[in-house]
């Protein structure tokens, strides 16, 4: 009986938005068609791709294009839907007319560094099999080579940008979204190097720092950080009031519920409209998102989930959640930064922006992942959390002779706003989030 489905796969995804570096967007394709993990892992650049090969399906992504997908039932047989968001999926499938079988929790978000392979075959279809393509070795490094260390480390950041630059923003003015912290601090200084030494003008570049009604430590913070580079005419601030932050429009936006991702969104969306009013056709942004995950800086004490043993231990953790193997991961939604990069994807996307985080690319997390942490800290968490402006600001300097100036860790979306504001604007809870996001489907 089986034999005689017919599957149809409906691709709805934008291959125009994958920067390839080192061969066609159909050839990375075929590459992912042969199922060959360590071909796919030479795949150069950043990327969403699908290959379809009679009723076997494999897809792979990093984490900065994102891939999901729905298994649709028509009588003839199992409809495959993909696209980079949910609500792309359910307009599909209203105008189908098979949004009685839309649930957002039935769509799929295909985990980055894996080959997802799935096989169209009927009812029921049988769960995807996944293969990593991405697996750095960790502890590498000798704990001793801490220049070394940090020289490779944003040497590998430094390389993305000019690989960007030649080959993908190689025109028009260049904004990086700047709260003057370690991770947008080193962007920003590594972009102004990178257009030098390529022979273009820095003056293509901003440094972009949001400002909610006046308050917020990120702008003082931003003019101390270029000022005392002599770079405070990078600077351009972008103030708005109280009123144009609104979590519920990022949780439509970002497509999810976790309130920390959607706090930052919150910020990066009102941030991102502010340059978009300023600027109708500005195109190109870069960020640092994925700093704070190479090198762990979160602080575990705030998650009761986690321990300096499990964040240490664990390969990628912060970057893949437990794993695809593991009860905590999440088929919908996947898992660490895998899931929480839609938070600087989507609002960028939905204002037109093409977004760049250098941070999250797989040549840097190589490098990244192959720190000896636990011989570098003896497990003592103050240790971890200096060990990143450490290594970030030596790497600065041997990359760019600047000294960068290091402050301490403040989230994004607490260095826009005063407490007060920030209090009054977000729920305390996570369930008033997700009302929120499922609201949209009822």
């Amino acid at each position: 009986m089986n034999s005689m489905y017919v599957s149809k796969v409906v691709d709805l995804t934008n291959p125009k938005k994958n920067v390839i570096y080192n061969m066609t967007h159909d050839e990375a394709v075929n590459v992912v068609k042969s199922g060959d993990v360590e071909a796919v892992r030479k795949i150069d650049g950043q990327f969403a791709l699908v290959s379809v090969e009679g009723k076997t399906i494999r897809m792979a992504r990093s984490i900065g294009r994102p891939l999901r997908y729905f298994i649709a039932k028509r009588a003839a047989g199992p409809q495959l839907v993909l696209a980079e968001r949910i609500d792309t999926i359910f307009e599909y499938l209203k105008k189908e007319g098979m949004d009685n079988q839309f649930h957002p929790s039935y769509t799929r978000l295909v985990p980055a560094h894996y080959i997802t392979k799935i096989e169209l075959l009927g009812c029921p279809d049988p769960n995807p099999v996944y293969s990593r393509f991405f697996t750095p070795q960790r502890n590498k490094f000798k704990p001793e080579n801490i220049e070394q260390i940090a020289t490779d480390y944003i040497g590998s950041v430094y390389n993305e940008i000019k690989k960007w630059l030649q080959f993908r923003a190689k025109t028009g003015p260049i904004g990086v979204t700047f709260s003057a912290g370690i991770d947008s601090g080193s962007i920003f200084l590594l972009t102004y190097y990178a257009l030098k030494e390529l022979g273009e003008s820095p003056s293509r570049l901003k440094a972009f720092t949001l400002s909610i009604d006046g308050d917020g430590a990120d702008l003082i913070q931003a003019r101390k950080f270029l000022s005392d580079l002599n770079l405070e005419l990078f600077l351009e601030p972008v103030e708005l009031k109280y009123e144009d932050l609104n979590w519920k429009e990022a949780i439509n936006v970002v497509e999810d519920y976790k309130p920390l991702d959607i706090q930052s969104a919150t910020m990066n969306l009102s941030l991102l409209q502010g340059i978009r009013s300023r600027y109708p056709d500005w195109k190109y942004m870069i960020d640092g998102d994925g700093g704070d995950e190479n090198l762990k800086d979160y602080p575990i004490e705030e998650n009761p989930e986690l321990t300096i043993r499990s964040v240490l231990n664990n390969l990628m953790l912060y970057h893949e959640g437990w794993g695809v193997e593991s009860i905590k991961h999440s088929l919908t939604y996947s898992g660490g930064l895998s899931r929480g990069y839609m938070r600087t994807f989507s609002p960028s996307d939905s204002l037109n922006f093409e977004g760049f985080s250098p941070y999250t690319l797989p040549n840097v997390i190589d490098i990244s992942e192959g720190i000896p942490y636990i011989e570098m800290t003896n497990w003592d968490h103050e240790k971890l959390y200096e060990l990143k402006g450490k290594i970030v600001a030596m790497g600065v300097k041997a990359i760019t002779g600047m000294d960068m100036p290091v402050f301490p860790k403040r989230r994004f979306q607490h260095g826009t706003v005063s407490l007060s504001d920030f209090n009054r604007q977000f729920p305390e809870k996570e369930i008033d989030y997700r009302k929120a996001f499922l609201s949209k489907y009822e």
